[in-house]
């Protein structure tokens, strides 16, 4: 008795006709007759009525179909463990990241991840979160770190890791210098430095603006949170950034609240569903890297 066999039956069975479930099984009709009739001697009964003008099973055909399903399904699963151990010896991951954005929790999960299974191939690119997550969309990156306005993108699976909001930082000596809070229209009455669009902190800039009616004044885009602070900390302008992305930067700038932008900026760790075995253990251990779950 073999699977294909069983394959070819349950085929059948499930079709009440020979031509449909030769289709089905992409082999011949006649192919499909013969595996079904060696079936039939093997087990020393008819299973399927073919004097009819639909393929019915007969008694014997009943008792076995449900049987045939659990092998298959039962084999089906042997063959997906293999594959999962398989999966975590050899293959590769591919991971995408926002550009310039430092995140030692990442870093540690590749470094442990590259350590456990050194067969996988880890391959990382930067780019602006649009751009990242078109390429996990469409199956060109297996999971990508990104960073989003509001919530999570649609059609992904996600992992938050950072939600806050955005933050105008300057100068002690720049006209905003002193105050705790401004409101998107004030801080617009000063040249913007910012991160490009497609970026998740831009997308939150601008969304909030045209919520009040505001378009923003951008003097300079740097695609580096580092550079956007820099720069700002030269005096060219109020950065637009998250507050955990001032960093080195908190001695030389000051992070004043903006009051009407209520748009949170997530970084998100997202992959598609269904991900392979290995794209799905790197998940786990960022999961754990960023405590979100138990090692």
């Amino acid at each position: 008795m073999e699977l294909r066999q069983l394959e070819y039956f349950v085929a059948v069975a499930e079709e009440a006709n020979f031509t449909r479930a030769a289709a089905r099984v992409h082999i011949s009709q006649s192919g499909v007759s013969a595996q079904i009739r060696a079936l039939e001697r093997e087990l020393g009964a008819e299973l399927i009525d073919r004097s009819g003008g639909t393929a019915t099973l007969t008694t014997a055909g009943q008792a076995a179909l449900a049987q045939a399903r659990a092998t298959l399904a039962a084999a089906g699963s042997v063959r997906q463990s293999v594959d999962d151990v398989t999966g975590l010896l050899r293959g590769s991951v591919r991971v995408g990241m926002v550009t310039a954005c430092t995140v030692p929790q990442l870093f540690d999960a590749l470094a442990g991840f590259h350590s456990r299974h050194p067969g996988i191939e880890l391959s990382l690119q930067e780019g602006n979160s649009d751009s990242l997550v078109d390429k996990v969309r469409t199956g060109v990156l297996d999971l990508a770190l990104v960073g989003v306005a509001a919530r999570a993108p649609d059609g992904l699976t996600s992992m938050v890791v950072i939600d806050e909001r955005i933050v105008a930082a300057v100068p002690p000596e720049h006209p905003l210098g002193s105050q705790k809070r401004v409101t998107l229209e004030q801080v617009n009455e000063y040249p913007i430095v910012s991160l490009p669009v497609g970026t998740g902190v831009r997308t939150v800039f601008d969304r909030d603006c045209g919520g009040v009616g505001i378009t923003p004044s951008i003097a300079l885009e740097a695609s580096a949170p580092d550079a956007v602070a820099d720069l700002a900390a030269r005096g060219v302008g109020a950065a637009i950034l998250s507050a955990s992305m001032l960093g080195a930067y908190r001695n030389r700038l000051t992070a004043v609240e903006l009051t009407d932008s209520t748009t949170s900026a997530l970084l998100a760790l997202v992959w598609a569903p269904n991900p392979s075995a290995a794209s799905a253990r790197l998940v786990s251990m960022a999961q754990s890297a960023f405590g979100l779950v138990s090692p």
